[in-house]
């Protein structure tokens, strides 16, 4: 089973629902966000665990570890979260955390990686899903591809593509296995 970390809008989100992916909870650091409308629209159990509720990153982090392995999670995606995770998440799920982010990393981490990309004039960006460790975006590549940066216009829309389509095909491999 599958719990999903969220901060925003939650296509990515979306795009696992859509490809039946067994989900067990979504868990947010930020209220009322699009991607919390998502997981009750599919019927999903989710959470916010707002930091500021906390005395720590650690604290809040480790009752997210504790809610979500409570409701069958073995499997962490994080698709949208904008926080780094503490030891205390890290270690409740060894080697079974994955992220997707915008860039064929070790390229271009943290949360602007598209505008970073364009900033810098290469020709070619991409998407990256990895294994999630102590860093910013340092984990290990499970699998990367590339996007043309040009046409400028349609950046965005074309990477969310591959993301949608790319993160779904790695975490069922990783549910198979």
């Amino acid at each position: 089973m599958i719990g999903v970390l969220v901060s925003g809008e939650g296509t990515n989100l979306q795009a696992l629902v859509d490809a039946g992916l067994p989900i067990a909870a979504v868990a947010s650091n930020r209220p009322h966000v699009r991607a919390l409308e998502r997981a009750a629209a599919a019927r999903i159990p989710a959470r916010v665990f707002e930091l500021d509720r906390y005395p720590s990153r650690d604290a809040r982090d480790r009752e997210m570890a504790d809610w979500l392995a409570l409701r069958g999670a073995d499997l962490v995606v994080l698709a949208g979260y904008m926080h780094l995770l503490t030891a205390s998440f890290l270690d409740r799920f060894p080697d079974r955390i994955v992220n997707v982010h915008p860039s064929l990393l070790p390229a271009f981490p943290g949360a602007r990686a598209i505008d970073d990309a364009l900033s810098a004039g290469v020709e070619t960006t991409g998407v990256t899903v990895h294994y999630v460790d102590e860093g910013l975006d340092t984990g290990s590549v499970i699998r990367q591809e590339p996007v043309d940066v040009e046409p400028r216009a349609t950046l965005v829309e074309r990477i969310h593509a591959v993301e949608h389509r790319l993160l779904p095909e790695v975490v069922h491999e990783l549910c198979v296995r």
